[in-house]
């Protein structure tokens, strides 16, 4: 990584990779996502789904800032793949629902992780911005 990084480029791409995550993850997720890729059967196709849209707009963002990088939209898919279908699991092997703390627990670690990953890209996204 470079000794100095644009600012500018850091906090636009948090901005980015925030509202994309808000769409992706809230907005755009349909119900049939959300049951969906937490069964434990059937869940292939509705988390294939969901982490597709997360992939297709983080290659997008960078197809428009840094086309050449576009392809950190499959690594996006893959991550964001794993990271739900390992929440799915977790959740299933200890039964956990709303009314219990380690539900919440799960969940706020799940968002972390992707938080985590975008924060990545974004230092990504800046360091091709700004040399």
């Amino acid at each position: 990584m470079p000794d100095q990084i644009s600012t500018a480029w850091m906090m636009s791409g948090i901005a980015l990779f925030l509202a994309k995550h808000l769409l992706a993850d809230f907005i755009w997720q349909t119900k049939w996502m959300a049951l969906g890729k937490e069964r434990a059967e059937g869940w292939l196709v509705p988390l294939t789904v969901h982490a597709a849209v997360h992939g297709m707009l983080t290659a997008a963002i960078f197809a428009f800032l840094s086309p050449s990088l576009a392809w950190i939209g499959i690594v996006d898919f893959a991550i964001h793949f794993a990271i739900d279908r390992s929440k799915a699991v977790i959740q299933q092997r200890f039964a956990l629902t709303t009314t219990q703390p380690g539900f919440w627990w799960l969940l706020g670690t799940d968002q972390t992780l992707h938080h985590f990953t975008h924060l990545v890209f974004v230092v990504i996204l800046a360091t091709s911005q700004t040399f």
